[in-house]
């Protein structure tokens, strides 16, 4: 599955240790916030997730791109210590 994970550190510290984290699951430094990973799996993806909930704090930003999963694409977000997530089908019609 291709995920995405773009950072926004409120801190120096968290920042480090988000960093940390990514690199320990493999990602790749894309763009200065951008880090990407075309190997993580479902379960990876749910540790990755508890682990960079426990180095962020009310200030921290992080936003998970992840496609597919079951046939969506997935956005989650964490904005104030909540994590919060939309999915959206292929399937988009245009009408002309």
């Amino acid at each position: 599955m291709f995920v995405s994970v773009i950072i926004d550190p409120g801190g120096l510290d968290s920042g480090k240790m988000m960093v940390d984290i990514l690199s320990r699951y493999g990602f790749q430094k894309i763009q200065r916030s951008c880090w990407e990973s075309m190997t993580l799996g479902e379960s990876e993806l749910s540790a990755l997730k508890r682990d960079l909930d426990r180095v962020t704090d009310y200030y921290d930003k992080i936003r998970i791109y992840q496609f597919p999963l079951g046939g969506f694409f997935v956005i989650t977000e964490m904005k104030q210590k909540k994590w919060r997530k939309c999915s959206f089908t292929g399937n988009i019609s245009s009408k002309k």
